[in-house]
């Protein structure tokens, strides 16, 4: 039984994986070969029974983690699936009717360094009036330039096939429902790889539903699954049928795939000298930051950006690998006090739920015990875990905050100083590039006055940090839900110091060789986000952002947009 009382599924049997991989490795060069136009139908398929199974995979959700906040898993189950197929989709269908991906002209610029960087949100005219005032980039790698770019999108796709044939193996995280099939989805239609899918323990109740969703690939012999914990891992991972294998997780459990557990992995780490020597893919954890540079804010201000904040604490009770981490503030900053006074009635405002994930209380009080100045923002006991908040920082010291992700809603903050806001921002982005555990995600939440007054410093700023997902002005776990834009660690990461992980993931658009995503978004936006924590109508307004995810039309819109409104 898990800790919500639900029962997990049985572990696959070895008998059964080895059939499984079988028939996988026996269709693999069908599906590398199967036309543009036999993918694109699975794809429509796998949209229309995202949908269908969306209400019972919500319940499902409830029940393991505890009911009231269903929109969460309508977005992080539904949702965010939804828009990823949809943004494949589209990427195929310009491929099949142009024979190259569909990205304009007018969408790509080539940075003063030579970079190229491809606008990829909004994806399409529902997402201007979704998001208006977003634009979302790739920045491609060093080395591609704006006359070879076409060769460098959609390779598998435009170039007939440049991955070999074989079977990735996906190992599933146990967080938000979607990150599962969005790997194996990547595996599937980016990697071109026919997949197995082992579901985490903690949630393998999204098995079932995975299954039908994808249960034309299933019959066709393209994808299997399988259940279990780390030996079942253990025994995909280093299976002579299996090519490549991703995981998503700690880099804890990373390192103990592909070196070994205990003290003789952690030799073999320090060696360099991995056990695992197949192609391994990883989305790992982070400290996730977010800097929030100085300016003279209203009170609307003050209150929208500390529940934009406490979002990205709470959603999904802080069990994010791109929840807030670390506040980063300017000591300085006149509405300081104003601003953590604001996230303090915002987070202690909210409903106690239950710390569902294993090992949550227990890295809490690690965390708790770090350090002496620690506020409890909320409801505490009974299997809830309050908002905590380690204040103050030495940003100069060695803390647990900064080298570890608590996986729980515990966040700090840490303030540095500088004469003016662009001083601040080149602090701040030495500080997050060289005491941060973690290259995944990182936020800035920067007003349009100080934006203009900082000049230069902020675009110095987001080139400068050396994270996957950058968000200014909207939380950088945003860049994880889009679809088009990547989601992954900075490049760089090696097998014995593997940080956030290595490879993209998601990449509805393509790009065969990205660097980081940004998406840049309005200071401040109305409606409320249905999405924020505090939003009173979240449940009512995702529950309809999923349907126009998978179904989009002027109807389903003026759903969200109704329901938004009542927040």
């Amino acid at each position: 039984m898990t800790a919500a009382g639900r029962t997990q599924q049985e572990p696959t049997s070895t008998f059964q994986i080895d059939r499984s991989l079988q028939t996988l490795a026996g269709r693999a060069a069908a599906w590398s070969q199967l036309p543009l136009a036999a993918r694109i139908e699975h794809l429509r398929t796998i949209l229309r029974r995202t949908a269908e199974v969306g209400p019972d995979l919500v319940r499902a959700a409830g029940a393991a983690k505890g009911g009231g906040f269903e929109g969460e898993d309508w977005v992080g189950g539904v949702a965010i699936q939804g828009r990823t197929v949809r943004a494949l989709l589209a990427t195929l269908e310009g491929i099949g009717s142009g024979g190259r991906v569909p990205i304009d002209a007018a969408d790509v610029s080539v940075r003063p360094d030579g970079r190229v960087v491809v606008e990829v949100t909004p994806m399409d005219r529902w997402d201007r009036l979704l998001f208006p005032g977003w634009r979302g980039e790739i920045w491609m790698e060093e080395g591609v330039s704006l006359d070879d770019l076409d060769a460098n999108l959609g390779s598998f796709y435009t170039k007939g096939g440049v991955s070999r044939p074989g079977v990735a193996a996906v190992l599933g995280a146990g967080n938000v429902a979607s990150i599962t099939p969005l790997d194996a989805l990547h595996m599937l239609f980016v990697e071109g790889k026919a997949t197995i899918v082992k579901f985490n323990p903690v949630n393998d109740y999204i098995g079932p539903y995975f299954e039908r969703v994808f249960g034309d690939l299933i019959e066709e012999g393209f994808v299997r699954s399988c259940y279990g914990g780390a030996e079942v891992g253990e025994y995909l991972a280093f299976h002579p049928m299996v090519d490549q294998v991703h995981v998503t997780g700690s880099a804890a459990t990373h390192d103990a795939i592909v070196f070994g557990p205990g003290s003789e992995g952690a030799a073999a780490k320090a060696r360099h000298e991995p056990r695992l020597t197949k192609t391994i893919t990883s989305e790992l954890g982070n400290v996730s930051p977010v800097i929030v540079v100085p300016g003279e804010w209203k009170e609307r201000d003050l209150r929208f950006q500390a529940e934009h904040l406490a979002t990205q604490m709470k959603q999904n009770e802080g069990f994010n690998c791109n929840a807030a981490k670390v506040i980063v503030l300017h000591e300085g900053w006149g509405q300081k006090e104003a601003f953590l006074a604001a996230l303090r009635r915002e987070l202690g405002a909210l409903a106690g739920r239950p710390a569902y994930y294993p090992g949550a209380f227990e890295r809490w009080e690690s965390f708790v015990a770090s350090h002496p100045d620690v506020e409890f923002l909320g409801p505490i006991g009974d299997g809830i875990i309050p908002a905590t908040l380690l204040v103050g920082l030495d940003p100069s010291a060695h803390h647990l905050a900064f080298s570890q992700e608590s996986f729980c809603a515990v966040s700090a903050t840490t303030e540095l100083g500088g004469d003016d806001a662009a001083e601040f921002l080149g602090r701040a982005v030495a500080f997050c590039n060289e005491r941060l555990d973690g290259t995944l995600n990182a936020t800035i939440i920067i007003d349009p006055v100080t934006a203009a007054e900082a000049g230069e410093a902020v675009d110095a700023a987001v080139d400068g940090l050396r994270y996957g997902a950058i968000g200014v002005n909207i939380w950088g776990g945003a860049l994880y839900a889009l679809g088009t834009t990547v989601w992954g660690g900075y490049p760089g990461a090696a097998l014995a110091d593997i940080g956030s992980g290595i490879g993209f993931v998601h990449n509805g658009r393509l790009v065969d060789h990205p660097q980081k995503s940004v998406v840049w978004a309005p200071f401040r936006q109305f409606p409320k986000p249905p999405w924020f924590v505090t939003h009173r109508n979240t449940n009512t307004a995702m529950r309809r952002f999923a349907e126009f995810e998978t179904d989009p039309g002027p109807l389903t819109l003026a759903r969200v947009a109704l329901a938004s409104l009542r927040g």
